[in-house]
């Protein structure tokens, strides 16, 4: 069954997980019905300074602004059913957590945990405070997934990129997609 995804993405660092994310949707295609993005102000600056360069408007998804209450994946009507936060910064979990929907990101992810749909936090931060840590339990408590931005290395990366593409190919396992990645066999 192909999936509905709304991908939002906020100023926290990180930019690498956003665009990995992106580039895998775009090969998953087929997989896909649709993909909504929705970026922060911050988002947009922090992509442009972490990656050099401004191709973040430039996927072939339709985009919606920050504060486009309009949006379809604003109700639980437009039966979208994952919403990925990446990289997803302490303020908007927060947020996430407190039932705020001041923008469209936390207005989206408030519709799919009441919906009852998947929402993946790539929580990217360290370290933790105690409110972090109870915010993401909170969210996890209201059916949320915490996925922190923590590459792994098995895979033996040689590369940023490389590096990066463990958590993004984690996500892409977390909303259900097929998805030729790395696989741990044991020693």
């Amino acid at each position: 069954m192909k999936k509905k995804i709304v991908v939002a993405v906020t100023g926290a660092s990180g930019s690498i997980y956003a665009k990995l994310l992106l580039d895998k949707l775009q090969q998953l295609q087929n997989q896909v019905t649709e993909v909504a993005v929705v970026m922060s102000d911050n988002a947009k600056q922090v992509w442009e300074f972490e990656l050099d360069d401004a191709a973040h408007g430039s996927y072939p998804f339709k985009y919606y602004a920050k504060n486009d209450f309009m949006a379809p994946f604003a109700s639980g009507s437009a039966r979208f059913d994952t919403m990925v936060v990446v990289p997803c910064s302490m303020g908007t979990l927060g947020r996430i957590a407190s039932g705020v929907s001041d923008d469209l990101i936390t207005r989206a992810a408030d519709v799919i945990l009441k919906e009852r749909r998947r929402l993946i936090l790539v929580a990217r931060d360290t370290p933790l405070n105690l409110i972090h840590i109870r915010n993401m339990q909170t969210v996890t408590e209201a059916g949320g997934i915490i996925c922190p931005a923590i590459p792994s290395y098995y895979s033996k990366p040689k590369t940023i990129e490389e590096l990066a593409m463990t958590v993004v190919n984690r996500v892409i396992d977390l909303i259900g997609l097929e998805n030729e990645s790395y696989r741990w066999e044991g020693i």
